[in-house]
């Protein structure tokens, strides 16, 4: 059996490349055809990226067919970025890998590769590319540690534990192991330091929902969403990725002093749109708009003059509130609280009194009530000593909007009385009404029907005048 041995590089000179193949075959003059072996080993130099298939894998290195005369060795050391790695679960024997060659011929002739080192090379030019154009990267998770998170990005990248999500990450472990995108937002090769941002991600997909979301919503829609945050005007409502606010005044048709009171964080909730500010990507949702409204049910049960029970909730200086149904409260005047001239309506009633009233008034229309405890027959308050309130109790008045026309029949008001019109803020102006309410009393006409009652007032008034 006749061996083939490479030509010499004086046969080189007299040899002919065989066309079509691709240089791997020459020929003699004499005709002989003979595989150029050259040809298949390609020039590198130390620093080098090359591409090869791993044959071998041992419990300290791999070795890698690159097409050199000898095979490249890959340190353990060399595989990864990881610590203590195993060769074995870094690759697979047939892998086409890429390595970076770190020496041609080392003391013991070997060719010396670096798996890690090649990947860190792309891995930088790639993190690089990926940092000038906003798009984010993937990384597997290898480490937790104080104050964030490893990313393996082919360089070790960090994570801080605020930008890991868009809300605060109790336990950082559970992300262990796991693939993540992140956005490079620090980055300085001479330190090999790269930092990253998973919120930013999340932020701007989030975002995208948003107007997916916004798109789809309408005024008046009743949606179903979960309590992602409470606070002191109101709770947050997620709606399967963004968050619509319920302002406390449209949690309940009664009063409501804390959001708590009737939410927990978590809670699953149908609440209808009221509206929403697609430029700021805002939502007012209504919780109340989804349950009986209770101003109905006195249209529909009530009428003026009936009387019925009631719960003093709270006292003013020109009167006091009465609720007749849980949501539902009426004002009742100061001049229709008896039928003596009352200076301060604590000398008849206080909070939690349970009254009978009648009703003065209904417009269904701006929601108000009007009562009157005065005018029931019968009904005997006793006479109190004034307990004087807190300064601020007096001016927390609930919003219930009062009709200037509630006293048509008792002593005549101003017209511009209007109690607790749009918000709780409005009592000091209320009683300065109140107060000019009580200086014209007595100069004003009485009202048909109640000259009596106001003759009898002013006799009982004039052994305290002496």
């Amino acid at each position: 059996m006749s061996t083939i041995t490479a030509p010499t590089p004086n046969e080189l000179s007299e040899l002919k490349v065989v066309e079509g193949s691709n240089g791997l075959l020459l020929q003699h003059p004499d005709g002989t055809i003979v595989p150029n072996y050259d040809a298949t080993i390609h020039p590198f130099t130390e620093g080098d990226v090359v591409t090869g298939h791993v044959v071998r894998i041992d419990n300290d290195e791999v070795l890698v067919d690159i097409g050199y005369k000898s095979e490249g060795v890959i340190p353990a050391n060399e595989l990864s970025i990881r610590k203590s790695v195993d060769p074995s679960e870094e690759v697979s024997l047939g892998e086409e890998v890429d390595a970076l060659v770190l020496t041609k011929e080392d003391q013991d002739g070997r060719l010396i590769l670096s798996k890690k080192r090649a990947r860190f090379e792309k891995a930088w030019r790639r993190i690089e590319a990926a940092a000038q154009s906003g798009e984010p990267v993937e990384g597997s998770v290898i480490e937790v540690v104080k104050g964030g998170l490893i990313i393996d990005l082919g360089v070790r990248g960090f994570l801080p534990a605020s930008l890991v999500d868009i809300r605060r990450v109790p336990n950082l472990d559970e992300y262990m192991s796991t693939t993540i995108e992140c956005k490079v937002i620090e980055l300085n090769r001479s330190r090999n330091n790269v930092v990253l941002s998973r919120r930013a991600v999340l932020e701007e997909q989030r975002k995208e929902d948003r107007e997916r979301i916004l798109d789809r919503l309408q005024p008046g829609q009743v949606v179903e969403g979960v309590i992602s945050n409470i606070v002191d005007f109101g709770a947050f409502v997620d709606l399967d990725g963004i968050d619509g606010l319920i302002h406390i005044s449209e949690l309940s048709w009664s009063h409501v002093n804390h959001p708590s009171e009737i939410l927990n964080i978590g809670d699953t909730v149908s609440v209808k749109v009221l509206d929403i500010d697609r430029q700021r990507q805002r939502i007012s949702l209504g919780l109340k708009q989804t349950q009986e409204d209770p101003w109905q049910r006195v249209v529909d049960t009530y009428n003026i003059g009936d009387e019925l029970e009631g719960i003093v909730t709270k006292v003013v200086t020109f009167g006091a509130f009465v609720e007749i149904l849980d949501g539902v409260e009426g004002l009742v005047h100061i001049s229709e609280l008896a039928q003596h001239h009352v200076e301060n309506p604590r000398e008849i009633i206080q909070p939690d009194d349970p009254v009978r009233v009648k009703i003065l008034e209904i417009d269904s229309e701006r929601r108000r009530l009007s009562l009157s405890i005065k005018r029931v027959e019968g009904q005997v308050l006793p006479v109190r000593p004034i307990i004087a309130p807190a300064a601020d109790e007096m001016e927390d008045v609930p919003d219930l909007g009062l009709s200037e026309d509630v006293f048509a029949d008792a002593v005549a008001m101003p017209a511009e009385v209007e109690v607790a019109e749009e918000s709780l803020g409005e009592v000091s102006a209320a009683d300065e009404v109140a107060a000019a309410d009580e200086e014209t009393a007595d100069d004003e006409p009485v009202a048909a029907g109640d000259e009596q009652a106001a003759e009898a007032d002013e006799e009982s008034e004039e052994p305290a005048a002496e």
